[in-house]
């Protein structure tokens, strides 16, 4: 009877934490997190563990924030906290990886005790410095850095603080409502668990802590028990900045624990395509988890068992002062790279590459932007190629994984700034070609609304080296970013869409899995029918 309480109680505590991000999406000012869902949501016990997380989020906040509440714990320890307390930052190294991400962290109380702290995350639409550019050489070009700072003591507002986040960014109500959702959302947090733990009758999270920690915990180490011994390796060529980048990983499988080290990766970009070690370690955990044990919920039990090591100054161990803001350009591959070797490792479990990285539109125009006048704005509008196929499925199409962000309707980007979105469809023949076809990309075509110049600032991959097919499965096809005219634009960079001209955005396709010719023809004809693979020449 006992294990049956505690277990109702954890799914409770689920939905606390649930409800807890709902508010925040419900909230919040910014596409990302009311369209987009890119955010986290957890409770924590006194120690900064995470025991449980919200569904509704992306792994790279969520395991990330999951090491982040230790440094507000160390910064300020809980017996300094009290009732109506919040704390801030977006510090890339000790949050989630950049500035654009805000991590705040609250204590949670329980007829007046101290019983845990919840910690949330969004994307902002706008953090000063250089925009959402790649085109930093250190993080100060990148925006407002906000070391671990108290925001609220005791419920009363740091209006300096408030007025310095106003002072920096281009979008100064969308970043400052963002700020109140993300604290009304651990205010929500709080007030779920206290009725829960009142419910219940329990005074703490003390036993129940324990025991989602360590049923967790046995989960994931039996699910590695049972997987063969040893080390594999992973290699993956991406396009970088201005050259190739080699990622690499050698996955150990040692008794209950999985073990991944990227020695032999290159070194850091001296562009912002870096990525701090905790970003690299969330979608690291991500990526070993999906594959090992995807039922067990995530918690500080199951993310012990995956450890990541990285040589300080690669790319994937970026040291202050690096340029970040792209790291997802970096950390969205890795779950591919770590596949690698565990395809060879368990064999028929793993799926074909995909595009892994997001295929973002961040647009915006302004003084210093485009030109001394138009009107300003600036505005991320979530968009994705297609997934590898898998082993007993086709790939999905224009889905997003491994960050697993939502696409943004075109409908919301077109009322919030002045573009029109003329095309927006799937890519035909994008899909690698196998007996499981890899998911398509899609195929965008954007234009200012008045005819005026805009920017757009890219962050793309798999333009120069498309995600690869598994087992004989074929590549997908590579990316391409345009002008209608037929200019080629970079895949990385700011870059200017002149005035009267229209971006054409060709997103990859995911690799297929297994040999083209075992495709059964009942499926190669639906592909024809469905349009997502052009009709062979007739014979003859």
């Amino acid at each position: 009877m006992k294990d049956i309480r505690l277990q109702v109680m954890w799914n409770r505590l689920l939905s606390v934490v649930e409800e807890q991000a709902r508010a925040l999406v419900r909230t919040a000012f910014s596409t990302s997190a009311r369209e987009a869902g890119d955010i986290s949501a957890g409770v924590f016990d006194l120690e900064g563990r995470m025991l449980a997380q919200a569904v509704t989020g992306t792994p790279g906040h969520v395991n990330s924030m999951a090491r982040s509440v230790v440094h507000f714990l160390r910064e300020f320890p809980v017996e300094t906290m009290r009732p109506g307390d919040h704390f801030i930052t977006n510090d890339p190294w000790k949050g989630t990886g950049h500035l654009y991400d805000i991590v705040i962290t609250s204590p949670a109380f329980h007829n007046g005790r101290l019983v845990a702290l919840f910690s949330c995350t969004t994307h902002v639409v706008d953090i000063g410095g250089l925009g959402q550019s790649p085109d930093g050489r250190q993080v100060y070009h990148e925006g407002l850095f906000i070391p671990l700072l108290p925001l609220v003591r005791q419920g009363v507002w740091d209006e300096s603080l408030l007025r310095m986040v106003r002072a920096n960014v281009r979008e100064a109500v969308q970043v400052e409502g963002d700020i109140h959702a993300l604290v009304a959302c651990n205010l929500i947090g709080e007030r779920r668990l206290s009725a829960m733990m009142a419910e219940h009758g329990i005074a703490d999270l003390d036993e129940l802590g324990a025991h989602i920690i360590e049923r967790s915990r046995a989960g994931m180490e039996a699910a590695i028990r049972a997987l063969p011994q040893g080390s594999w390796d992973g290699h993956m060529r991406i396009d970088g900045y201005d050259a190739p980048i080699d990622l690499r990983a050698r996955v150990t499988i040692a008794g209950d624990h999985v073990t991944v080290d990227y020695a032999g990766t290159s070194g850091a970009s001296a562009y912002g395509i870096n990525c701090p070690i905790c970003y690299t370690e969330a979608y690291t955990a991500f990526g070993v988890k999906c594959i090992v044990a995807p039922t067990i919920p995530n918690n500080a039990g199951t993310l012990d068992a995956v450890r990541v090591t990285a040589p300080e100054g690669t790319i994937v161990n970026a040291l202050h002062p690096a340029a970040v803001n792209a790291r997802s350009t970096i950390g969205h591959m890795l779950p591919d790279v770590v596949y690698g070797a565990l395809h060879q490792c368990i064999p028929g479990r793993v799926p074909a590459e995909g595009t892994s990285n997001l295929w973002n539109l961040k647009l915006g125009a302004g003084h210093g932007i485009t030109g001394p006048t138009g009107q300003p704005f600036m505005v991320t509008t979530f968009h994705s190629g297609g997934a590898g196929a898998r082993p007993r499925q086709d790939g999905l199409s224009a889905t997003p994984f491994p960050s697993g962000v939502r696409n943004v309707p075109v409908e919301i980007t077109e009322t919030i700034a002045p573009v029109v979105v003329w095309t927006k469809e799937l890519r035909p023949d994008s899909g690698g070609a196998g007996r499981q076809r890899g998911g398509l990309g899609q195929v965008m075509e954007v234009e200012h609304r008045h005819g005026a110049p805009f920017g757009i600032f890219a962050t793309f991959e798999r333009v120069h080296f498309p995600a690869r097919g598994r087992e004989g499965g074929e590549p997908g096809a590579a990316g391409r970013l345009s002008l209608a005219d037929g200019t080629v634009l970079k895949g990385k960079g700011f870059q200017v869409i002149p005035a009267g001209g229209r971006l054409v955005v060709e997103m990859p396709g995911g690799g297929g899995y297994g040999p083209p010719e075992e495709r059964s023809s009942a499926a190669a004809e639906r592909d024809v029918e469905a349009g997502l693979v052009a009709k062979p020449p007739a014979a003859g």
